[in-house]
């Protein structure tokens, strides 16, 4: 099951349990907003959070909403999907993933309660890892799987970010591979290091993400004007794709540019995502 509508650059997560909070996220540039019903609530405000999640998605919001429930399998959890599924919720996120069989009980309570909700699986263990190809492909309603690194970088023993770098091409293939969107790159834990979340955010780009999850709305800025395609960008896809089409009509498959560069299949799928994301900027 694939997003509807442009490509999300920005996902803001907000504590559930705010509602002014709330509010004001929904206010920022993000292009989605995760309300957090798990790490970021005490458990004793878990039923305030999901009355929260509920009346926002109620109210028709402006733009995509997902909700972040607790741990697979737990009471909590259920408590957190019956109370949002039905409403106009995007997406559940979904925590520390390890069974394709858990995914596929929150597949099914979807489907039973009529929930046309994606799914979002946060692979957060190395048995998540190893499995993040099996879990892409677990049901029809997975939308994506993304990495949470923070936990992640725990159960590894990783404490430098050169640790992470094979996880991160791991889900960027197990994602395409599964004929997913490619991923959404974990949150940058240093707010105040905005140069640092600019340097990262590219070199994602670079590797197959396809956006960011943000924990600040000082965050939201940049990780929008990365993952929007330049003017030259935007150019450069449409002259190629004009190309095709006359080389198409002239019965020509692949073909090579002026510059030498060689134009085939994958190019093309390059050139037609760079566009279909420019009505973002």
């Amino acid at each position: 099951m694939s997003l509807a509508g442009p490509p999300i650059r920005s996902y803001l997560y907000v504590p559930g349990d705010d509602s002014r909070r709330i509010e004001k996220t929904l206010a920022t540039g993000a292009d989605a907003v995760v309300i957090d019903l798990e790490d970021a609530v005490a458990p004793s405000r878990k039923e305030e959070a999901r009355r929260n999640a509920a009346e926002i998605l109620e109210s028709e919001p402006a733009k995509p909403i997902f909700v972040r429930v607790n741990a697979l399998g737990s009471e909590v959890a259920a408590r957190d999907i019956d109370a949002v599924a039905r409403l106009q919720l995007s997406g559940l996120r979904l925590p520390k993933v390890e069974s394709l069989e858990g995914v596929r009980l929150v597949a099914e309570t979807l489907e039973e309660l009529r929930s046309q909700a994606g799914i979002q699986c946060l692979i957060e263990s190395a048995l998540g890892l190893e499995l993040a190809f099996e879990i892409a492909r677990s049901h029809e309603r997975v939308a994506s799987i993304s990495l949470g690194e923070a936990d992640l970088a725990a159960d590894l023993g990783v404490v430098a970010d050169a640790g992470l770098l094979y996880a991160r091409s791991r889900i960027v293939n197990a994602s395409r591979a599964a004929g997913l969107q490619g991923p959404v790159q974990s949150v940058y834990t240093n707010v105040n290091d905005l140069d640092g979340l600019r340097r990262s955010t590219a070199e994602g780009k670079n590797m197959g993400f396809v956006g960011r999850s943000a924990i600040h709305p000082s965050q939201v800025p940049i990780i929008n004007e990365v993952f929007t395609p330049t003017e030259e960008e935007v150019t450069e896809a449409q002259v190629l794709l004009d190309r095709l089409d006359s080389e198409a009509r002239s019965g020509t498959g692949a073909f090579v540019l002026e510059d030498g560069h060689f134009v085939d299949r994958a190019v093309v799928e390059s050139a037609r995502r760079t566009l279909a994301r420019r009505d973002r900027r």
